[in-house]
């Protein structure tokens, strides 16, 4: 299950304009920032949570009184929540800065529950602030940091990279067997790159790349000195693990997929008939019928077939039921790499940004 994902986001001069004396005590002060609000629904839509964190320097003193800050911070509280955007947290320091408080910006002091919470990724989490303390809190909490205005950022340039982010993943598998290198982009299609030393399971390795719709590259340097089922096993094991990670949290995709995509899950080549529908239900399980009239074929033992599908759905999280019938061998083998490649490709497939479970995971 992949991580709660959180954009920790500062306040004043990121949601709410920032004055020329730095307090926002009235409600005469209150200007929203351009763009936050459908840049917040936008995260919001695609699985992001939102925890404010601001300093408010001397709330609760006679320079900031605290009743002078609460009606303006209420109204800004209950106008987001009217529009569907509602803070998980928030973090408020009241120190001055001369305190150097460890609870203030860009210290951690306030939100040490977030690094102990093993249920977030803070790898995959995001700081959005005006200030170069912002950037240094998201330094510290070892995740992405953005800067609006005077920096690069824009709220709409921020939702974009964080919500329509490419699907990208790049794994390294190093065994005493083989090492292994793959990367995919599921959202760029690109003549897919494979070179393992097999030449007939590379040509089916490309298959799944060139029909599933995705860039792959793969690599392989194993023991074929002593056989192929390594390099098979262990290529299939690194795909899957590359798949899933791409694939993140899994909101907005199809997650089942056939061969067709209209319910009459076939794949002809010549003779061969092969079909296969996928769940990307985070539960590994592979279901194949079907006999293989050869031993071998391309130097790649038919036995591996069904056995690199069994590997990919366990490291993928991948229901997947195969089946294949024909005469010649070749055709059988490229069939069923083909069917799978186009029941992947209409699982992955973006289609908004909804989770498709009822349990909340997938």
């Amino acid at each position: 299950m992949s991580g709660q994902r959180i954009v920790f986001v500062d306040r004043d001069g990121t949601i709410i304009e920032e004055p020329a004396d730095f307090q926002i005590d009235s409600f005469e002060k209150i200007r929203f920032v351009e763009g936050v609000i459908p840049a917040m629904l936008k995260l919001r839509d695609a699985g992001w949570q939102f925890v404010l964190v601001t300093n408010q320097d001397g709330l609760g003193t006679d320079s900031f009184p605290r009743e002078t800050f609460t009606g303006p911070h209420a109204l800004m509280v209950q106008l987001l929540e009217s529009q569907g955007i509602r803070f998980r947290e928030e973090v408020i320091d009241e120190s001055f800065e001369h305190e150097n408080k460890p609870t203030r910006k860009p210290g951690l002091g306030l939100l040490m529950h977030y690094v102990r919470d093993r249920s977030i990724d803070l790898a995959n989490c995001a700081v959005v602030g005006d200030r170069d303390t912002d950037l240094q809190l998201a330094a510290n909490l070892g995740c992405r940091g953005f800067k609006l205005k005077p920096g690069p950022d824009t709220w709409e340039g921020i939702a974009h990279e964080l919500a329509d982010a490419p699907r990208k993943a790049s794994v390294e598998r190093s065994t005493k067997e083989t090492r292994v290198r793959v990367s995919v982009d599921l959202d760029r299609a690109a003549d897919p790159v494979v070179m393992t030393g097999l030449g007939f399971f590379d040509h089916m390795l490309e298959q799944l790349g060139k029909h599933g719709g995705f860039s792959l590259q793969l690599s392989c340097a194993g023991d074929l000195h002593i056989d192929e089922h390594h390099t098979v096993e262990d290529s299939a094991l690194a795909l899957g693990q590359a798949l899933k990670q791409a694939l993140a949290d899994k909101r907005g995709i199809g997650r089942y997929g056939d061969s067709s995509g209209q319910g009459a899950i076939t794949l002809p080549m010549d003779e061969t008939l092969a079909s296969a529908a996928v769940d990307f239900s985070g539960r590994p399980y592979f279901v194949f019928e079907g006999v293989f009239p050869r031993p071998e074929v391309g130097g790649l033992a038919t036995e591996l077939v069904p056995h690199f599908f069994r590997s990919l759905c366990e490291t993928a999280g991948l229901n997947l039921h195969l089946q294949v019938r024909g005469d010649n061998t070749h055709h059988m083998v490229e069939a069923c790499f083909k069917a799978v490649a186009r029941a992947l490709r209409q699982a992955i497939r973006r289609q908004g940004t909804e989770l498709p479970s009822t349990k909340g995971t997938l």
